[in-house]
């Protein structure tokens, strides 16, 4: 194939024509000189590695699934939650059962994977899903029951707002979760298992929208950028506004400030107005 009369602008259409581009076009553009030329062909070795090792990954992700459909069991529901660890906002769990070998490609451990791409894999796993569900606890129930009840409260009623009958539950972390179904906890679950993966990406997408829409009736605090986690932006505001109704009482430093307001301390002075 000869390509040397070509202009740059009509190589790149060329190749967006063909789809996957042909060896045949590939080897024409190494044996062109021009540095153009070069630089299209190395970002479309670039492409094809990274989806080479999305592929690998992925491949690597269904082991769990592969060896539960094996067994004919092919509802499998991966189950994960986001949200344990800020000093605000509510924690949220999802539940999803994918479809064999859900061609996913970045499916990785929401933590991972960068904010807006995270928000273009919510959207496919939702589209490719056989079935999803999401479940929240709020910040009193986090309040009552402590975070670690919580959250399998969340889990829980990810599972049953499932509108398929999970026959097997994969479940990120140490507990299994107390429902009447077969399941196995693996511990970091959402980096080796597609199911938790992908429950691990609906539970952070849909928490950061709630703390978006939190960062609209408490601006001052900075929701919308940090969720609530103790970055160093919200214990400064935390310190300069106090508590707002959506902080979590029970966790450090809340409390500390909370105790230190409290009716009868004398120690510092009162919140900013």
């Amino acid at each position: 194939m000869d390509i040397e009369r070509l202009t740059l602008p009509q190589i790149k259409r060329l190749l967006e024509a063909r789809g996957e581009p042909p060896e045949e076009l590939l080897a024409a553009m190494a044996g062109d000189g021009r540095p153009g030329v070069r630089r299209l062909l190395d970002s479309i070795y670039r492409k094809r590695n990274r989806r080479l090792r999305q592929r690998e990954h992925l491949n690597t992700l269904y082991s769990f699934e592969d060896e539960l459909h094996a067994r004919g069991i092919t509802m499998v529901a991966g189950v994960d939650e986001a949200g344990r660890g800020p000093l605000a906002g509510p924690v949220v769990a999802a539940a999803v059962i994918l479809p064999p070998r859900a061609p996913l490609w970045g499916l990785d451990d929401s933590k991972k994977v960068p904010p807006a791409r995270r928000e273009i894999l919510a959207l496919e796993i939702k589209k490719m899903a056989l079935d999803w569900s999401v479940g929240i606890s709020t910040v009193q129930e986090i309040q009552l029951l402590n975070i670690h009840h919580a959250s399998m409260l969340a889990m829980r009623r990810a599972v049953r707002g499932l509108s398929l009958m999970p026959q097997y539950l994969l479940v990120d972390g140490r507990h299994m979760l107390d429902m009447p179904v077969d399941q196995q906890p693996l511990v970091g679950g959402d980096a080796v298992s597609a199911s938790i993966a992908a429950a691990s990406i609906l539970a952070k997408v849909t928490r950061d929208h709630l703390m978006q829409a939190f960062h609209q009736i408490y601006p001052q605090y900075g929701f919308d950028s940090h969720k609530g986690y103790p970055t160093p932006s919200h214990l400064e505001a935390l310190a300069r506004w106090g508590p707002c109704p959506i902080h979590r009482s029970g966790f450090q430093p809340v409390k500390k400030l909370l105790d230190c307001h409290a009716p009868g301390a004398t120690n510092g002075d009162s919140f900013d107005d």
